[in-house]
């Protein structure tokens, strides 16, 4: 890499010159409560797809593989996404269900990192998401499959321009 390059990248801006507040003192027990107002301070501001993750998986050798996915639903069986079992998150996913989700609002300076277990969930879920799709025909798609994340740790991290970034995480047990 040239020293030019590192200049660039250097010089880039990291965030806008307004950056929400956020006292972890004040924030919710209950960690889906603060993401839903975060996603939603994320859609008031306009931002594209703000139910966008990276998903990262691993596979059996221990090789991690990560991808852009959209946010399905979070309830009581977690937070929800989904794949075709056939493909390659589906593969890795059968060899190991440790996965992080992470959501970036750039223009927030925020970030939601979310670890767990994906476990599938029903068939039937899995069959109404796909016909709830915008491209579904009607057909069936029997591989098609929605995963559940049973979250061991869900982290909130806001950017502040002096650099001491927040964090605040919640933990559970397995």
């Amino acid at each position: 890499m040239s020293e030019s390059f590192r200049r660039m990248l250097r010089a880039l801006p990291d965030f806008p010159d307004e950056l929400p507040d956020f006292d972890p003192d004040t924030a919710p027990s209950d960690p889906v409560e603060l993401f839903q107002d975060w996603l939603e301070a994320a859609v008031v501001r306009g931002i594209r797809q703000p139910h966008a993750f990276s998903l990262a998986t691993t596979d059996a050798a221990g090789l991690v593989s990560s991808r852009m996915l959209i946010l399905k639903d979070i309830d009581a069986d977690g937070w929800w996404f989904a794949t075709s079992r056939l493909s390659r998150k589906g593969r890795e996913l059968a060899e190991n269900s440790a996965v992080a989700l992470n959501f970036f609002w750039a223009e927030l300076g925020r970030q939601v990192r979310v670890t767990g277990d994906a476990v599938e969930l029903s068939d039937e879920t899995s069959a109404a998401d796909w016909a709830a799709r915008p491209s579904s025909d009607g057909s069936a798609n029997p591989t098609w499959q929605v995963y559940a994340v049973h979250p061991r740790e869900i982290e909130f991290w806001q950017a502040r321009h002096d650099r001491n970034h927040i964090r605040h995480r919640y933990e559970f047990s397995a």
